[in-house]
């Protein structure tokens, strides 16, 4: 089991283990007392998600806007 705060390796392994929490919750594969620690590591990977896009936005952005430049 990961630890919830245990950084994903990258973007697509992080949404994979999203797909695989909410699979386990709409299935109800998921107890009472491994819940509490699933939605905290499904809120840690929403978050690193949320960052990687922001971040991949932004370095496409800069490059868009370099070659902007170079016209």
């Amino acid at each position: 089991m990961n630890n919830a705060m245990e950084t994903p390796k990258d973007y697509t392994a992080a949404f994979e283990e999203l797909k695989e929490i909410l699979s386990a919750l709409q299935q109800d594969e998921i107890g009472v007392d491994a819940l509490a620690e699933k939605v905290k590591r499904a809120a840690h990977l929403i978050s690193y998600c949320g960052e990687r896009l922001r971040s991949t936005e932004n370095e496409v952005q800069k490059v868009l806007d370099e070659l902007g430049e170079e016209d």
